[in-house]
């Protein structure tokens, strides 16, 4: 279909698509559309930020409304406050010439008092966060009797969040007899949870290649050690003086820490994550939007709802644990026939996850060797350069000051004049990078390092207690402060899983999260001496074996003959060539 009027959309609604300049619809609303208006089947919709999914679900709740019914009959539940507003925004542009309809964004760090005065005039469509609606609903201010369709947008990110418990309780108040319509930019594991208890009659939509890297995108990346990867990222940006993009961390803590060093030493950068208030948030997005900040340190979840087409650059901090994550974040970049450049800093121990992201995404990395502070100089000289032979001269505002600046300098030669112009503007690159170090590292020395400052630790924890690999170092990052430090290959079972960190904080982080409690069980955790692919997957039989290797070594305190001795000495020989 090559228009909007061929999905069945409303006049109205395809004159407002107009005015926003769409005038052919995306895969996934060519798909979702026609679905939506026509049959009641609820939707699972697969496809990144950037592919029109608001609109794949809004324009048909628009039209599916009912104004002269003023209960609620469209809930639309997002992760964050910035998404929640960006899809509210997003839906009034929609419904711009659709009479008597009202929609409303509902969300915390701000007054609940508006909120309510809203909903008891009457709202069609609400627009919420979990926690905030879910207040709503317990107060008995939002009804949903009349409820007929349930968008759960970007639900991965709901259910990373802690969000679970809070979607069950909506959810679970809702009508029976509904459509669920759940979007999202990948489908990890944990999703199926939600699919099996609360959709039926599922239609999948996916679209083309799911998260399939965007052609215009450059994917580089840079192999620095962990100790080094601050260090590798001022030099990213060094050498790319008009950047202007996002850097995407692992945690809240990390964002902000980033962002106060980045500011301390000079550069123009700020932290949004979801321990800022909502006026903060605004004030972060309002400046970025306008560029007067050229970096923006974000977490996933912070940075859901940004949709601005002019970035240069998205950086991986730490490469994402799933390929469709990484995806995600470099389709921020690219944007409206703009190219657009991907960037990771990695170690030698993560070149697997770029071959991973490689294979499922279809894109293709290069690698970049750290810049070298020589070539930074020579670039942002350069630049600096560039920049004073473009800026406009007022002759009738700077000719009263002429005649005294020529006696002052009046005893410069031209050369001289240049020197000492360029120099005031470039003596702290010539500082900092004046006996600089080179940041890359070597694959064969790196490897054999890791491998010999690894310790690979087990914690009593598996696929079971819907441990992930995400989940593990958000559990570790809560309970750590000291974050410089690699993490290695990740080992998950059914009721146990191993992980590689370097030796040095090894007994920190047992000390740290023994003890703790995770989905109900106290934590367990100790050095592991064997390889887990060498470890039975079986857990029971591996359990009867820890079991039987320790009444082996109890009888052999107790003094036990030499022939049980050499007969269990035995077993455990064999015990060892399963492992």
């Amino acid at each position: 279909m090559n228009n909007f009027i061929d999905l069945g959309l409303d006049t109205s609604l395809v004159n407002a698509v107009s005015d926003l300049g769409f005038s052919t619809p995306t895969p996934i609303q060519t798909e979702t559309i026609p679905l939506l208006l026509d049959t009641d089947r609820d939707i699972l919709g697969l496809a990144q930020t950037g592919t029109g999914k608001t609109a794949a679900f809004g324009l048909p709740s628009i039209q599916l409304t009912d104004i002269k019914n003023k209960r609620t009959q469209t809930i639309i539940l997002s992760p964050t406050r910035e998404l929640c507003i960006q899809i509210t925004k997003d839906l009034q542009a929609y419904s711009k010439y659709t009479k008597g309809i009202s929609i409303l964004a509902v969300y915390g760090g701000t007054s609940i008092d508006t909120q309510i005065k809203a909903l008891r005039r009457g709202v069609h469509i609400v627009v919420g966060t979990p926690g905030r609606t879910k207040d709503l609903i317990n107060r008995g201010i939002l009804q949903l009797e009349n409820i007929e369709r349930v968008v759960l947008d970007e639900a991965d990110e709901m259910l990373t969040m802690g969000f679970k418990d809070d979607l069950d309780a909506i959810l679970a108040k809702t009508p029976k007899e509904k459509q669920t319509l759940l979007f999202s930019a990948t489908m990890p594991s944990e999703m199926l949870t939600i699919t099996k208890k609360y959709m039926h009659n599922i239609v999948e939509i996916k679209v083309a290649k799911v998260n399939i890297g965007a052609e215009n995108v450059e994917h580089h990346y840079y192999m620095a050690q962990a100790r080094d990867r601050y260090e590798a990222l001022k030099r990213i940006v060094d050498i790319n003086p008009d950047i202007y993009g996002i850097v995407f961390c692992r945690t809240r803590r990390e964002t902000t820490t980033i962002a106060n060093k980045l500011s301390q030493e000079g550069y123009n950068a700020d932290a949004l994550n979801g321990d800022l208030s909502q006026s903060q948030r605004d004030d972060v997005m309002g400046r970025f939007r306008k560029r007067s900040l050229q970096l923006l340190i974000a977490t996933d979840v912070a940075a859901r709802g940004i949709d601005i087409n002019e970035l240069t650059h998205v950086i991986n901090f730490n490469l994402p644990d799933e390929p469709e994550i990484y995806t995600h974040r470099s389709g921020r970049t690219g944007r409206a026939g703009n190219n657009g450049i991907s960037v990771a800093i990695i170690n030698t121990r993560e070149l697997g996850k770029i071959k991973q992201i490689e294979r499922k995404s279809g894109v293709q990395f290069t690698q970049k060797l750290i810049p070298t502070g020589k070539e930074i100089c020579q670039i942002q000289l350069f630049s600096l350069v560039d920049k004073i032979g473009e800026i406009e001269v007022d002759d009738y505002q700077i000719e009263p000051f002429l005649p005294t600046i020529y006696e002052k300098l009046g005893d410069l030669t031209r050369e001289d004049l240049i020197k000492h112009l360029v120099s005031a503007e470039f003596n702290r690159f010539l500082s900092y990078y004046k006996n600089s170090v080179d940041l890359n590292v070597s694959n064969k020395s790196q490897s054999r390092r890791s491998a010999a400052n690894h310790a690979r630790l087990f914690i009593n924890i598996g696929k079971k207690d819907n441990l992930t690999p995400a989940r593990l170092l958000g559990l570790i990052n809560e309970n750590l402060e000291d974050r410089n430090f690699e993490i290695g290959k990740i080992d998950l079972f059914k009721t146990f899983s191993f992980f590689e960190v370097e030796e040095t904080i090894a007994s920190k982080l047992i000390d740290a999260l023994t003890g703790k409690e995770f989905e109900g069980r106290d934590l367990s955790l100790e050095i592991a001496s064997e390889k887990p692919s060498r470890r039975r997957s079986n857990d029971r039989k591996s359990s009867k074996r820890r079991d039987y290797k320790s009444n082996t070594r109890s009888d052999k305190r107790k003094g036990k003959s030499q022939g049980h001795r050499k007969g269990s000495s035995k077993n455990r020989k064999s015990g060892q060539k399963r492992w």
